[in-house]
């Protein structure tokens, strides 16, 4: 697939919310390995919790029609349910963890985006954890320790194909290279300290 512009290659064709923030997010020659949201599994316990309330706002709603205050009460219970439940979702839909050759992102936020990130640089172990839910499911989650307590992405949960995922960014800490910003090392200036000193008058034996 054609590289974007800005310089990334992207791995697949990625979902419209998902290539926005890639290309809003991912600098000029960095290299995607990963994007993606969340598992929908995340949605489960929030799901839980709206269903019994949205099931007393309706009973609320249709137990006495002509009686205005559970009619109304009803009402507005299924609506902030719904209003709540809806922007979990919506939270879900636009949060996206993505992976470059030097950084990895968490995109986050409805209304006001925000973007967190960690170098890889500065990644010094990464735990992967699967749950038995998750095995069935295919989700797991990960774990950073960084350099510098940096902890804004020390856990990142529900990640679908967790394996896959825990593969990729492997390989990429174990072959990255270069300074935060990616630039490639300067290799280490040659020795001179066992060279002779020219100028010096001979040795006398």
């Amino acid at each position: 697939m054609a590289a974007p512009e800005g310089g990334t290659s992207e791995p697949a064709v990625l979902p419209t919310r998902a290539e926005k923030d890639v290309r809003k997010y991912v600098l000029a020659g960095e290299e995607l390995t990963v994007a993606t949201r969340r598992h929908w599994a995340v949605l489960i316990a929030p799901t839980v919790r709206w269903l019994p309330v949205l099931v007393l706002g309706g009973w609320l709603l249709l137990l006495d029609p002509d009686n205005r205050f559970t009619t109304v009460l009803g009402l507005l219970v299924a609506l902030a349910a719904s209003a709540v439940w809806a922007v979990r979702v919506g939270e879900w839909w636009m949060r996206h963890f993505i992976v470059t050759n030097r950084r990895v992102l968490l995109t986050s936020g409805l209304v006001v985006r925000s973007v967190t990130l960690l170098p890889v640089r500065r990644i010094t172990d990464l735990t992967w954890k699967e749950t038995l839910f998750g095995n069935l499911l295919g989700y797991g989650t990960f774990r950073f320790e960084s350099a510098g307590k940096l902890k804004a992405l020390s856990e990142i949960t529900y990640l679908p194909h967790a394996e896959e995922l825990y593969r990729k960014v492997s390989r990429l800490l174990f072959t990255s290279g270069g300074d935060d910003e990616g630039n490639p090392e300067s290799a280490p200036a040659a020795r001179r300290d066992t060279e002779p000193i020219t100028g010096l008058p001979p040795r006398r034996s």
